[in-house]
């Protein structure tokens, strides 16, 4: 059994959204038997992630960062989704948290990687923000930490600014 975790940018164009899309599936089919995917299922990289582990017939777990996430934190164009996602995880895992906050980010971020055999990042290189809990920071603790990391960021992907 393979376990591959995500992180990766909330805020991907439209544009970019095919093409993360598609480099996931090619990524993911490499792991197809017997893949288990962990994911925060927030919007963008980690729900697409979590589609594309559910579509090959993947097990999906879905790491909720604290008890009010879904009420303060899941916007309304991303409910039907966030919703499905939990509905089709194999099993969801709530933190303790009761507020979406940094700390809430950095357990959840910390429980994908204590999860997985290897992270996944859908990240553009851009360095820590210094906030903690975002894509960049957990990349970095990933690797201090000895997981392997596999940076997907396919040619004419971009961020909304």
């Amino acid at each position: 059994m393979t376990t591959l975790a995500v992180t990766g940018h909330m805020d991907l164009t439209g544009e970019t959204v095919p093409l993360v899309r598609a480099a996931l599936r090619e990524l993911l089919a490499k792991h197809s038997d017997d893949l288990t995917g962990v994911s925060c299922i927030a919007a963008g990289a980690d729900s697409i992630f979590a589609e594309e582990v559910t579509a090959i017939g993947g097990r999906l777990v879905a790491v909720i960062p604290s008890q009010d996430y879904r009420a303060a934190k899941v916007k309304a164009d991303h409910a039907a989704v966030f919703d499905h996602l939990v509905e089709a995880a194999a099993e969801v895992v709530t933190l303790p948290h009761p507020t979406a906050n940094r700390d809430a980010y950095e357990a959840a971020n910390a429980e994908l990687s204590r999860r997985a055999d290897r992270l996944v990042a859908v990240w553009d290189g851009t360095p820590p923000s210094g906030k903690g809990g975002g894509t960049a920071d957990t990349v970095e603790r990933a690797r201090q930490a000895g997981l392997p990391v596999d940076v997907v960021w396919p040619p004419g992907a971009a961020r909304r600014s």
